[in-house]
C-alpha cells in the first residue's frame, strides 16, 4: 500500500468515525404497569423517585405522556410499529394470531439497525406483529447491551424493561398481607376515591409504592452504567412507563389511570443543540405525545428519515420547537380485550377533555379476568360491592356504562363525574364524539369487525383486508353510533339495520339495542328473530340483548352457539357473554367442558372459571 492510499484509508476512517459520533445514543428504561400518578414528581400523592428526578433535573418532563392501549402486548406493539394498532389489527391483548407487516414496514429500531445503529433489547418484547428476533434486533437478551457494539463510535439504542413494579408484584397472599410490613407506611399514602378506603387498600398502595422505587433504583443503575462508559453525555435517555398502574381499575381499563404514563427525556450536553433553545432543562412540556411518536422522535434524533406509513410525528429534534409541541393537545386510546375479557372502547383526550366510547358498555369493567381478581384487593372491592358497602364513586366499576363518557380532567382528575348527559357541555360533547368518529373511520378502525373476522381474515395482509371494506367499516360505524342517539330517533335505522342482508350490520344493530337495553324493548320482536342467524357472533349479541330484557333463554343460545364453533375466538366471545349473563345478570349458567368444541386460546380460562 502506498503512502498516498494509506492517508486516503485514513482519512476515510476518519469521516466515517465522525459521522458516527455525530449521532447520539438513545435508551430507554421501561418500568411496567405503571401511571404517572404514583410518582411524585408527577403527583404530590405518589412515591419519591430520586433517580428519576435527577434525569428531569437535566431533560425534560412530559406532563401529558400517553400510552395509546392500557396493556402490555397492545401499548408496546404501538411502541414498536408506530402505528396505531386498531389499524393493523394488534389491538388484542394476548394475541390468538400474530400479525404479518406489510412488506414494506418495519420496527422502527430496524431502521436504526439499517442506518448503522447498534440496536439491543434487554429483554421483553412481546409484540403482537411477526419479528425475525436475528434479523430485527443485534441483540435481544437479559445480556443484551451497548456494551457489546462492535466498536466504541458505533452509535447505539437500547431498551429494557423492568418488571419489578408489574402486576403480579401485587399478587401476594393473605400470609404476606398479615405478617410481611411494608418500607412504605401504609398509614401516609392516599387511596383513590373510586377505591374502598380500606387497610388492605392503603397495604396495598404502599406496597405498590415500594416497587415504583424499586424501579427508581434500577434507573439509577442504568444511568450509572452509562456514566462509568463514559456515555452519559452522549446519550438520551427516556424513562416511562409502559401503561398504566396496576392497582385494580387501572391496567387493562382505557381511564387515565390506564393510559396516562410518567415520561421524563434526558437530554445530554453534546446534544442539546437538536433540541429547540426553549427547551432547557428541567422544562415541564405540556404538548400531548403518544407511544406512535416515541418511533419517529428517535429517528429524528438520529437523522433517519421517518417512514411515511407511521401514525405518529417527532417530539424531539429537528423541526420541533417548544412552542408548537406544547400546542399539540389530543391523544387517542383503545381498549378491546385483554387475556379472556372482551369490551370494546376508543378514547380521545383532548386538552382537559376526555371523550370515551363504550362500544359494549353494558359489560361492567369488573367482569371477571382471572389474571385480575389474583389480586385480594381485586377480590375485597368486588365482595364489598356485592355486600351494598360501596358509595356511588366506589360501585361504579362493577355497574353497566353509557354509550359515552364526557369529563373533565382538570376538575375531575379521577373519571368520577360523567358530563354526556349535561346540556352545558353538549358542544364539547358533539365535537369530540365527531373527531373520534372521524379518526376511526379514516384509519378505519379493524375493530368494527369480530376478532373472529381479523384473526381468519386480516392478519397476513391487513392493508389488503381494508382496501376491500372502509366502506362498509364506514357504514358499520354509522351504525354504532345510532347508541349516542335518543332511541326514539335511532329506532328506524335500527329496525332496517336489524333486517339487513349483511350480517355485520345487523351484529351491530344487535349491539347497539343490547347497549339500550330496556328502552330496546320494542325492537325484541326483530331481534328475537336473528336467534338462529347464521352468523354465530349476531347469536351472541341477540343472547346479550335478550338476557338484558329478561326475554326467551339467552344461556341456551350461548350454550348452542358453543356447540356449534369451530373457531376458539368466536367460542371465547360466546364465553365472555355467559360469565356477563351470570354474574353480571343473574343467570345461572351450567355446562360441561366437553360441550364445548373449540377449546384453544384463551378458551380454558373462561372454562375454569365456569366451570366449577
Amino acid at each position: 500500500m502506498t503512502r498516498r492510499h494509506f492517508a486516503l484509508l485514513l482519512l476515510l476512517t476518519l469521516i466515517s468515525r465522525a459521522g458516527a459520533a455525530d449521532r447520539p445514543n438513545v435508551v430507554f428504561i421501561l418500568s411496567e404497569d405503571n401511571s404517572k400518578h404514583y410518582l411524585k414528581l408527577f403527583d404530590p400523592a405518589g412515591a419519591p423517585t430520586p433517580n428519576i428526578d435527577k434525569l428531569a433535573a437535566h431533560g425534560l418532563i412530559f406532563e401529558h405522556a400517553f400510552s395509546n392501549a392500557p396493556v402490555c402486548s397492545v401499548a408496546r406493539t404501538t411502541l414498536a410499529t408506530s402505528v396505531y394498532a386498531p389499524r393493523i389489527g394488534t389491538q388484542f391483548h394476548r394475541k390468538l394470531s400474530a400479525v404479518t407487516l406489510p412488506k414494506d414496514w418495519r420496527l422502527f429500531h430496524e431502521y436504526l439497525r439499517d442506518a448503522g445503529y447498534y440496536v439491543t433489547n434487554n429483554s421483553k418484547t412481546d409484540y403482537n406483529v411477526t419479528v425475525s428476533p436475528g434479523k430485527s434486533w443485534n441483540a435481544s437478551s437479559r445480556k443484551a447491551s451497548w456494551r457489546n457494539r462492535p466498536t466504541k463510535d458505533t452509535p447505539f439504542f437500547h431498551m429494557e424493561s423492568h418488571g419489578v413494579s408489574h402486576e403480579s408484584s401485587l399478587h401476594f397472599n393473605q400470609k404476606t398481607y398479615t405478617g410481611t410490613k411494608t418500607t412504605t407506611d401504609p398509614k401516609s399514602v392516599k387511596v383513590w376515591p373510586y377505591f374502598p378506603q380500606t387497610d388492605l387498600f392503603r397495604y396495598t398502595t404502599a406496597r405498590y409504592h415500594d416497587r415504583i422505587q424499586s424501579a427508581d433504583t434500577i434507573v439509577g443503575t442504568t444511568v450509572a452504567k452509562l456514566k462509568a462508559d463514559g456515555l452519559l453525555d452522549d446519550t438520551f435517555i427516556f424513562y416511562f412507563g409502559d401503561h398504566g398502574g396496576v392497582l385494580p381499575g387501572s391496567k387493562g381499563y382505557a381511564w387515565e389511570r390506564g393510559l396516562h404514563v410518567p415520561l421524563v427525556v434526558y437530554v445530554p450536553k453534546n446534544y442539546r443543540s437538536l433540541l429547540d433553545p426553549a427547551m432547557q432543562a428541567g422544562t415541564r412540556v405540556k404538548g400531548f405525545v403518544e407511544f406512535v411518536d416515541f418511533g419517529p422522535t428517535v429517528l429524528n434524533l438520529a437523522g433517519v428519515d421517518v417512514p411515511n406509513h407511521m401514525d405518529g410525528t417527532p417530539f424531539l429534534g429537528k423541526g420541533v420547537t417548544l412552542d408548537e409541541l406544547n400546542r399539540r393537545d389530543e391523544a387517542f386510546g383503545y381498549a378491546d380485550r385483554f387475556d379472556e375479557k372482551y369490551e370494546m372502547v376508543r378514547t380521545l383526550r383532548k386538552g382537559k377533555w376526555k371523550y370515551l366510547r363504550f362500544f359494549q358498555g353494558y359489560y361492567p369493567d369488573g367482569l371477571q379476568n382471572n389474571y385480575r381478581y389474583r389480586m385480594l384487593a381485586y377480590t375485597q372491592w368486588r365482595d364489598l360491592f356485592k355486600a351494598g358497602k360501596l358509595n356511588d364513586a366506589q360501585r361504579q366499576f362493577f355497574v353497566p356504562k353509557p354509550a359515552e363518557g364526557l369529563y373533565d380532567i382538570e376538575a375531575d382528575p379521577h373519571e368520577l363525574n360523567n358530563l354526556a348527559n349535561d346540556p352545558k357541555h353538549a358542544a364539547v360533547l358533539n365535537d369530540l364524539r365527531d373527531r373520534l368518529g372521524k379518526r376511526m373511520v379514516a384509519m378505519p378502525d379493524l375493530s368494527l369487525y369480530p376478532e373472529t373476522v381479523i384473526a381468519e381474515q386480516a392478519v397476513k395482509d391487513p392493508l389488503a383486508f381494508v382496501d376491500k371494506r372502509r366502506d362498509e367499516i364506514a357504514k358499520l360505524y354509522a351504525i354504532t353510533e345510532l347508541a349516542t342517539q335518543p332511541f326514539d330517533k335511532a329506532k328506524p335505522a335500527l329496525q332496517r339495520a336489524l333486517k339487513s342482508n349483511n350480517k355485520w350490520e345487523r351484529y351491530w344493530a344487535v349491539t347497539v339495542c343490547a347497549t339500550f337495553g330496556r328502552e330496546a324493548e320494542p325492537l325484541a320482536p326483530d331481534v328475537r328473530a336473528l336467534i338462529n342467524d347464521n352468523e354465530l357472533l349476531v347469536r351472541i349479541r341477540v343472547a346479550e340483548f335478550l338476557g338484558r330484557i329478561h326475554q326467551a333463554s339467552p344461556v341456551q343460545i350461548l350454550l348452542g352457539v358453543l356447540k356449534e364453533s369451530d373457531s376458539h375466538v368466536t367460542t371465547l366471545i360466546a364465553m365472555n357473554a355467559l360469565v356477563y349473563l351470570r354474574d353480571g345478570l343473574g343467570y345461572t349458567v351450567s355446562f360441561k367442558k366437553q360441550d364445548v368444541k373449540a377449546t384453544g386460546g384463551q378458551v380454558s380460562r373462561r372454562i375454569e372459571y365456569l366451570v366449577k
